[in-house]
């Protein structure tokens, strides 16, 4: 992958840290964007955050994702 991911979320969210936990172990480049500030981010993705977005095509995998369903994801943009 050319581009990281990036990854919505809050710091005051615990399934946002689980998250990023699965990323980091994954070995996964990610961008963090905290949607708290912004308010279009917040209005788009409050309540489903986190979520991780694909560079390529800008696909979207919602929460609850674990390591094997974030690595089919990524795989199907992959191919």
């Amino acid at each position: 992958m050319s581009a990281p991911l990036t990854l919505y979320g809050t710091s005051a969210c615990h399934l946002c840290d689980q998250a990023k936990g699965i990323l980091e172990e994954a070995g996964l480049a990610f961008v963090w964007v905290d949607i708290a500030a912004d308010a279009a981010l917040l209005e788009r993705y409050g309540v489903r955050i986190p979520v991780v977005r694909h560079p390529a095509g800008g696909r979207e995998l919602d929460w609850p994702f674990d390591r094997s369903s974030l690595v089919a994801f990524i795989q199907t943009w992959e191919a």
